[in-house]
Parts: C-alpha cells; structure tokens; sequence
C-alpha cells in the first residue's frame, strides 16, 4: 500500500535527520562481520557526532577485532517511527556510513556519507551542513504531543479535515496525527487501500510549545471559518 504525499513547508533534510538522530531509541550497525541492532547505545553530542557504546559479546566488539587498525568500516541505520498506530509506521530512515573510531568505552563514527530517505525519496546529506543543523524544537516533545492529540482530542483531528481539500478526501476511512514540527502538522489519511499525508501549514513557525499551542489554534480558528462558509 503506497503513500501518496501532498506536502508544503517542510524541515530541510539535514534539519530532519537531526531530528531524528535526537530521538532515535535504537540504532542498526552494520560491519563487515554481521549486522546488529543495539537498544539504546548510541547518544549524539552538541555538534552531532554519533558515539556508539556496545556490549562486550556484541557483533560490533568482534568487528573490531578483524579491522585494520581496529577501525571498522560500519552503515548505522536510524529509523523514525510514528508514535501514534498507523499503518507503514515508519516516517524516515536516516544512514551513515563512516568508520567507527574507538575512544575509551565508545565508538566515535567519523561518517563520509549521510542519506535521509522520507515518503517523498532519498536525499543525500552534505555533512557539513548536518554538523550545522540542529534538531526541531519540538522533536523531544512530538511523541507525547501527538499521542495526546490523537487519544485525547479526536474531534479537533476531524476539524482540521476541513482544511483539506474535498479530492483528497475521498475514500477517506480514518484521520491520524502523524508529525509535527515547527513548520506544520501532517495528518494521515488512512484508506481501504492505500494512504496519502497531507501537511497543514503554520502560519510562521513555532520554536517552543507556547507557540505551537497558538499555531494549533490558529488552525482550528481556520477549520472552524471553513466549516460556517460551507453551511
């Protein structure tokens, strides 16, 4: 089942994959040894830099083991995944490939190439300009903040339907929040077959959750004067 997009205003890549990097619960690394998914090993310094601590018996220790210079070459994987049930839950993948780099009881990746793949493709990061980037604002606080909405406030998710527009809707058998940043809200739009996002728009962006909390209602100011010119 294929997800159609039909976005606006987004977050550029390299400011997505930090965000993503921010919230990451798990990591997959792959060596020439063996792939391996580790749980909550990884953190990310102020300027980005991936550090990766590892068990003893993991397949990254053997890795280094077999490395020139103890030094191996790895792909890590982060994915990012909706906090709120949907279906093709997974939002966005990002990949670094680099060397690993031993430094006391961490590995320190010294990446060459970053990629972010989201529903509307693959995009090559510069890794200049993600070392620059800084996460979303309200990327730490998306998950609680969609999970709230979504159980909590049913009725204002059906509201904002009314800013999408009528094709759009056709088929249309549940409504989902599905992100959130600074720029804007993507609902999803769940059919019988198949999905698309749409993006709502805020009207400038929003940095803390004060300001996202008036966004929200500007929205639902907008719905509610679509929902009175439409009676």
């Amino acid at each position: 089942m294929g997800v159609r997009q039909i976005s606006t205003a987004v977050p550029t890549a390299a400011a997505h994959a930090r965000s993503v990097l921010a919230t990451a619960w798990s990591c997959e690394v792959t060596t020439d040894v063996g792939r391996e998914d580790l749980v909550g090993a990884h953190r990310v310094t102020d300027d980005g830099e991936v550090r990766i601590k590892a068990p003893d018996d993991s397949v990254l220790s053997a890795a280094v083991l077999c490395a020139p210079r103890g030094e191996p070459t790895a792909l890590v994987e982060f994915a990012d995944a909706s906090p709120v049930p949907v279906r093709d839950r997974i939002r966005a993948r990002l990949w670094l490939s680099g060397t690993l780099v031993p430094d006391g009881e961490e590995f320190a990746l010294r990446p060459v190439r970053a990629a972010l793949w989201t529903r509307t493709g693959r995009t090559g990061i510069a890794l200049d300009e993600l070392a620059l980037a800084a996460a979303d604002p309200l990327a730490a606080a998306e998950p609680r903040l969609l999970t709230h909405l979504a159980d909590c406030h049913p009725e204002a998710v059906e509201q904002l339907t009314r800013l999408v527009g009528a094709d759009s809707l056709q088929g249309v058998v549940r409504v989902q929040p599905l992100a959130v940043d600074r720029h804007g809200l993507t609902l999803r739009l769940e059919r019988v077959r198949g999905q698309a996002d749409v993006r709502l728009t805020f009207h400038t962006p929003a940095d803390d959750l004060a300001q996202l909390n008036e966004r929200m209602h500007a929205l639902l100011s907008s719905a509610q004067a679509v929902s009175r010119r439409r009676r």
